[in-house]
């Protein structure tokens, strides 16, 4: 091993505004430099997310493999909850990308507020 994951980093227009959105989904502590260039979003025990600006992000389009996803996050609800998660993160400003309308899946797609795709997955 050469060393530990210390942040998963993620590109912004917004980073505070980013990285609120991701407190109210996630819970933890958000921590900024003065500036807001770069935002933490600290979880105690638990990988953190940070935020970096990057005033000419250009989001992914979903599904386009001219504009690919890169990577995304995948964040583990009680499937008993699934409903009540996919109400609470698109009135947080998510956008469903691709969704389970039949019920055979254990996820969802969403874009975030910046237009980073995550799922909401079953667990």
């Amino acid at each position: 091993m050469i060393g530990t994951l210390g942040s998963v980093v993620l590109d912004s227009r917004d980073p505070k505004a980013l990285a609120a959105f991701y407190a109210e989904v996630l819970g933890g502590t958000i921590t900024s430099e003065d500036d807001g260039s770069w935002v933490d979003l600290e979880n105690e025990g638990r990988h953190n997310l940070s935020f970096q600006l990057a005033p000419d992000l250009i989001p992914t389009v979903w599904p386009d493999p001219e504009r690919p996803q890169q990577f995304h996050l995948d964040i583990a609800v009680e499937r008993a909850q699934m409903e009540a998660a996919e109400k609470r993160v698109l009135d947080l400003g998510a956008k469903l990308l691709e969704g389970d309308g039949d019920g055979a899946r254990n996820w969802r797609v969403y874009a975030d507020p910046e237009g980073h795709p995550f799922c909401l997955c079953a667990c």
